[in-house]
């Protein structure tokens, strides 16, 4: 009997052995997905047993979206968690609206604290300067090493040099959060020619201060709130890649350096941070080009998707994005490139095509910091971190491993006569 037959009504309930068969998982991983919130029972009718809909565990098991695995690709929850809310309008911090914090200039440390505490501080706080050990970091690194390789570096080798870092009380694991922070903030600045950077960098009063000394910056007011801005909009963003990583490793108790490794090694590839990247070669080819129409053309005569468009999450547009765009045009369009970015900006909204989200937002406002092209990536690294840090403490906190498990599809084993 094929399972059409089997179960062939939506609203029909199952026993437990049925809806686990169903499933193909064990009674355990049934109960579980139910003790997680992830599916509903209700009693049954005689004794202690319980009933699960049917449309409940389609649901479930992702087969109206055509997705095998759908637990783990978006399509269903797969953890409990107070830090970020996704919404229409933009991830929400612990109840605070990211948008609404970028555009009241919150600083970027205070958004950690609420990130790490839940509470909002109401006054800045002051955290200390970066670790001068960064300073001693001799290695040679090619002219164009990225900006993650860079803060790769420095994260492993300021690791061993703190001995208190597998203490995991939530007091000690934010000391070094704002230390891993201040690190990684400095980083952008190793293998520059100019010395001065890191220094300066280290000893910088805010993190979008050392951002922009480090990456060679203006420091005037306008330019540091709009580093603050960036950072507040790419601080969390719930359960994607780089955070689902540094979750994993902080579920093993890796200590705090280890859970940024984590994410900032997951943070490089190129579906997930370093999709910045490619947003980078576009705008240089529109610079090059001198004509954005030209080159979005192009691509889509050759079927080709133009990166830093469109998100799945935010199919009206990405709230984080016109934040940042807004940002960049107040700036001045006054450079070749900056002109050149904004450009593209306008011809995509000029076709009614999809939106623009926060990866060629990120680079838009870049340009028109001034700042170094390839520096987004490292940007969105310092920024994550905050949001890293907080999964990691409250994952250290839930006190369970994270396993999850694989639906074998190999082959059978071999009979004996065979």
């Amino acid at each position: 009997m094929n399972q059409q037959q089997e179960f062939p009504a939506q609203n029909a309930y199952l026993s437990a052995p049925e809806a686990a068969r169903f499933l193909r998982v064990k009674p355990a991983t049934l109960y579980a997905y139910v003790s997680r919130g992830l599916l509903d029972s209700i009693p049954s009718e005689v004794g202690r047993a319980r009933r699960y809909r049917l449309a409940d565990l389609e649901r479930l098991k992702g087969r109206r979206r055509g997705e095998e695995g759908s637990l783990l690709r978006g399509a269903e929850p797969v953890l409990d968690s107070s830090i970020t809310d996704l919404t229409a309008s933009g991830p929400v911090y612990r109840g605070h609206a990211a948008t609404g914090l970028a555009e009241r200039g919150t600083p970027f440390e205070s958004v950690a604290e609420l990130l790490w505490t839940g509470e909002l501080p109401s006054d800045p706080p002051v955290w200390p300067e970066g670790d001068t050990a960064l300073e001693h970091v001799q290695v040679r690194l090619p002219e164009d090493a990225s900006p993650l390789a860079r803060q790769q570096l420095a994260v492993a080798a300021l690791a061993p040099l703190d001995p208190g870092r597998f203490d995991l009380r939530p007091e000690a694991v934010r000391v070094r959060a704002r230390r891993v922070i201040r690190t990684v903030a400095a980083a952008l600045a190793l293998g520059q020619r100019d010395k001065t950077r890191l220094r300066a960098a280290l000893a910088a009063p805010t993190v979008a201060e050392a951002v922009a000394l480090a990456l060679g910056g203006k420091r005037q007011r306008r330019h540091l709130l709009a580093i603050d801005r960036l950072l507040v909009l790419l601080a969390d963003h719930e359960l994607n890649a780089s955070t689902f990583a540094a979750r994993v490793a902080a579920s093993a108790e890796a200590d705090p350096w280890a859970v940024v490794l984590a994410g900032i090694a997951t943070l490089s590839g190129p579906r997930h941070g370093a999709a910045s990247d490619r947003v980078e070669a576009l705008v240089s080819e529109v610079e090059s080009a001198r004509d954005a129409a030209a080159v979005v053309h192009d691509r889509e005569r050759r079927g080709e998707r133009v990166p830093g468009f469109g998100h799945a999450l935010y199919p009206q547009g990405d709230p984080r994005a016109r934040i940042l765009v807004e940002s960049a045009r107040s700036l001045g369009a006054r450079s070749h490139p900056e002109r050149s970015v904004l450009g593209l900006l306008d011809e995509m909204a000029a076709g009614g095509r999809p939106a623009p989200n926060v990866d060629i937002a990120a680079v838009a406002l870049r340009v028109a910091l001034g700042l170094p092209r390839g520096a987004t990536t490292g940007l969105f690294a310092v920024a994550r971190c905050a949001g890293w840090m907080a999964h990691a403490l409250e994952q250290y906190e839930a006190g369970f491993l994270l396993r999850p498990r694989a639906r074998y599809r190999g082959r059978s084993v071999a009979s004996a006569g065979s």
